[in-house]
Formats: C-alpha cells, structure tokens, sequence
C-alpha cells in the first residue's frame, strides 16, 4: 500500500527532526544514515526514498534548525523594546541550559565547522539563517541607524555564537560560567 503524500512529508520531516537533534549532538560526519534513521525510527534503506544524499539532509537539517532558532530569538525580543528585548534574547542564548542542551540548540554554535565544509547550498542557506539572527538583534539596537544596529548586530551574534561554542569546549564549568556571563555583559555594553 502506498503512503499518501501526507504521509511522506510527515515522514520527511520526522527524518529532519531526528537528524537536526542528532547532528547537534555528535556532528554531521560523526552520524551515519543508519543512526538518524533509527532515531528517527525507521529503517535505513527508507533514507533514499526521502532524499537525494546526505548533503540535500544537511541542508535541509540547517534550514530547519535555524528557523527553529530565529523563532527563538523573536519570541524573546518581543518580551520588550530596545535593550529589554535584546538582554531577554542574549540571557536566553547563553544560558547554562543552553550550553548543556546541544542536541536543541544553536545549529551555530554546535555544527559551525562542519558547516564552513558543507556544500555551497547549505552555506547559503547558514547565510541566510545567520543573517535573520543578525536582522532579530539589529531590531532590538533601535536607537542607532540600520547600518549601525546591522553592525551591532553581526558583532553581538559573531560573539554569542563564539561564546556559547567555547563554554562547551571549556572543562572548567567555572571557566564555562563565566564566558557566557562575560559574553553577555560586553553584549549589553554594545547598547549604550
């Protein structure tokens, strides 16, 4: 019996979520089709009838989870205007939770390297994602002009990312803290 279209693109999205979560949390060389397929909870040899190759899933998997996290980073500027909105989204990225939350955070801060080596489709679509998270902080840098909020805004989600990528690789969980509080503070300084 064939599945029905809806079925198919249910199916295609489950296999997205479960190798977005998957990706974030062992890296996209260090997962095999075999292990997001059955974390997704499907045999292996379904993976082709959904798509092309692994790059067209990376792709894909980046586009997902940086909309995801757009989303995000909206839903907590719009807890208030100017500075309130942007310490709620700033607060919120690096957040110990966050940091220990790989598998459902940052596609940046987690897959970054991996992604500079993707294929050119899928850098364009980090692109994309990263300048929505630069368009989201730059609305929150309301007393500046564009072009001055815009470069606030790439320095803020240059250091966030950085920030949040070093904390995990740090051992020290004191050292780690203390990034994200520092990361944070120099980002709210921008706004004066």
């Amino acid at each position: 019996m064939r599945k029905s279209r809806e079925e198919t693109a249910r199916t295609r999205e489950r296999i997205i979520a479960a190798a977005s979560a998957e990706f974030r949390e062992h890296g996209i060389v260090a997962t095999g089709l075999a292990d997001l397929m059955k974390a997704a909870g499907l045999s292996h040899g379904g993976f082709y009838k959904h798509f092309n190759s692994k790059d067209e899933l990376v792709k894909e998997v980046a586009a997902a989870s940086i909309s995801s996290g757009t989303a995000r980073m909206k839903a907590n500027a719009d807890k208030g205007p100017g500075r309130k909105g942007l310490r709620a989204v700033v607060e919120s990225y690096l957040s110990p939770d966050h940091r220990d939350r790989p598998r459902d955070g940052c596609p940046f801060a987690s897959l970054g390297v991996e992604l500079a080596r993707a294929d050119a489709k899928t850098r364009v679509a980090a692109t994309e994602g990263f300048l929505r998270y630069v368009d989201v902080l730059a609305s929150r840098y309301d007393t500046l002009r564009p072009d001055q909020a815009k470069k606030r805004a790439i320095a803020a989600a240059a250091t966030m990312i950085g920030a949040l990528t070093m904390a995990r690789v740090v051992k020290d969980p004191e050292l780690s803290d203390s990034i994200l509080k520092n990361a944070v503070d120099s980002i709210l300084r921008s706004f004066e």
